[in-house]
């Protein structure tokens, strides 16, 4: 399974090859995610759409701007949240079955007991990639 997207005319693809590396929260972990289900929760989605994004560290894979010494590197992001039951997946942000639904109403109805955060960022240069869930009260 792949995700693939557009930006400023140039193709992005991320799969399992160019994954830099995932980190599912070190606390209190999803016990049935990987980085498999993160990449068919956006395949499966229409809503997803990553914006450019500045860190002051570089892409680990190319290192792209280091040797011109500069101080911001450019990926590309995106977030979206999954709502958790025990620590197990019930539903994400991106999923059609969360239209008009909102954690506020899942966890009154005791759908859901925790919301985590999922960041995704992409090296705007060689397309590697990171994915972090991080526990993330609502």
């Amino acid at each position: 399974m792949e995700f693939k997207f557009t930006f400023d005319d140039k193709e992005y693809i991320l799969n399992e090859d160019n994954l830099e590396y995932f980190v599912n929260d070190e606390e209190n972990p999803i016990k049935d995610i990987d980085e498999k289900k993160i990449i068919e929760i956006l395949h499966n989605s229409e809503n997803v759409e990553f914006t450019k994004a500045f860190f002051d560290f570089p892409c680990e894979n190319c290192n792209e701007g280091v040797a011109e010494k500069k101080k911001f590197f450019d990926f590309l992001g995106f977030n979206f949240y999954i709502y958790t039951k025990n620590e197990e997946y019930v539903i994400s942000t991106l999923d059609k079955e969360y239209e008009g639904l909102s954690f506020k109403r899942l966890m009154k109805s005791g759908k859901v007991d925790n919301s985590y955060i999922v960041m995704i960022n992409v090296c705007k240069h060689c397309g590697s990639y990171s994915i972090e869930i991080e526990e993330f009260e609502v």
